[in-house]
């Protein structure tokens, strides 16, 4: 189940806001290692580390670094912080925290009556990687930055820390916060639910936009049910449900090698076509040549029980390119499949003009 691995830190590398890079020598060579110091305390060069390499060894989309489990010759003193959510429930490394909707918290008193978005946008996409996109084009088509909140489930990454793109959304001030919900930790805010996720973005946050998507690390099998994304179905629900607009986000690409995610991807058409019992603006981007005829053919059934929304990219490009973090998907680029980022751009864009009234 776990592939465990004893090594010594040589070297600390990048740090980001709740995490840190690690070079890692071990019996059976040098590993590249992650830390989450909030965790484990943060390793120095010389210490002992003991490392969970399931993900890397196996070469799995959610591998790339071994994971310290512990500094066992350095635990971290203390008691823990307040709180008393547990996330990652009875797992290893089950976490403490401080849920914004638990008696505890300050913000209790907001959140225990709290039942309306009051129609606040509330973007749902499939990947991680579309949060930049969406946010560069909010930015780009509103005259003042719009107050922005990512509202993490737990589909993909468990902790947010892992997210250099949050982290550096944040540092930029395109992100008011982030709020983690489920079992997924780490957020400015951390909520047990979804609802209370997006209840917390707004009364809290004070946000005048969400945007739900997945952490980094999606799961798929290849099969029609098979995949984390179907949640993107149940965030319209609990949009709706709230007294928000779902505005649901295609993931498209003009790139990708799997003919179910060629055009628009059988997950959208899965969870938004299927899940989905509310009813959503779908934005189908304006897109030149044979990728937008394919886009606006397959995303036409949808309508049966949505508002499919046309929105035109002109422009979008050149917000794109200003963003302060890199665009990344699949190990594509925005050169590499431009119709994946200008689609969730383009939710970002209709989200912008629900705000603009």
């Amino acid at each position: 189940m776990i592939r465990w691995r004893d090594g010594v830190v040589v070297r600390v590398g990048r740090e980001w806001q709740g995490a840190a890079e690690l070079e890692v020598t071990t019996g059976d060579g040098p590993l590249r290692a992650l830390a989450y110091p909030a965790l484990t305390g943060l390793p120095r060069p010389g210490d002992r580390v003991l490392l969970n390499a399931t993900a890397l060894e196996l070469g799995l989309g959610t591998g790339g670094y071994a994971l310290v489990i512990a500094v066992p010759e350095r635990l971290p003193a203390g008691p823990p912080g307040p709180g008393h959510l547990i996330k990652a429930r009875y797992t290893p490394m089950q976490a403490c925290v401080l849920g914004a909707d638990e008696q505890g918290s300050p913000h209790h008193e907001v959140l225990r009556d709290a039942d309306d978005l009051g129609g606040m946008p509330v973007v749902v996409a499939d990947l991680h990687s579309a949060l930049p996109a969406i946010l560069a084009a909010l930015r780009a088509d509103l005259p003042a930055p719009p107050v922005a909140a990512y509202v993490m489930p737990d589909g993909g990454a468990l902790p947010a820390w892992f997210s250099r793109s949050a982290a550096g959304l944040r540092a930029a001030g395109w992100l008011a916060g982030t709020v983690t919900v489920g079992q997924a930790f780490g957020g400015d805010l951390e909520t047990v639910t979804l609802h209370t996720g997006l209840l917390a973005a707004r009364h809290v946050l004070g946000a005048d936009v969400a945007v739900v998507a997945q952490g980094p690390g999606n799961l798929g099998t290849g099969t029609r049910w098979g995949f984390s994304g179907v949640a993107c179905g149940e965030a319209v629900n609990a949009a709706a449900v709230l007294g928000g607009h779902p505005v649901a986000c295609l993931r498209v690409s003009e790139a990708d090698a799997r003919q179910r995610h060629r055009g628009v991807s059988h997950h959208s058409l899965t969870a938004y076509g299927r899940v989905a019992l509310a009813r959503a603006d779908v934005v189908v981007p304006v897109l030149d040549g044979e990728i937008g005829e394919l886009v606006a053919a397959q995303a036409r059934p949808l309508a049966a029980r949505h508002a499919l929304v046309s929105v035109p990219t002109a422009g979008l490009l050149a917000a794109l390119a200003a963003c302060p973090v890199p665009l990344s998907t699949m190990g594509r680029g925005l050169d590499q499949d431009r119709a994946y980022f200008l689609a969730a751009a383009a939710a970002g864009r209709h989200a912008a003009r629900l705000l603009a009234g």
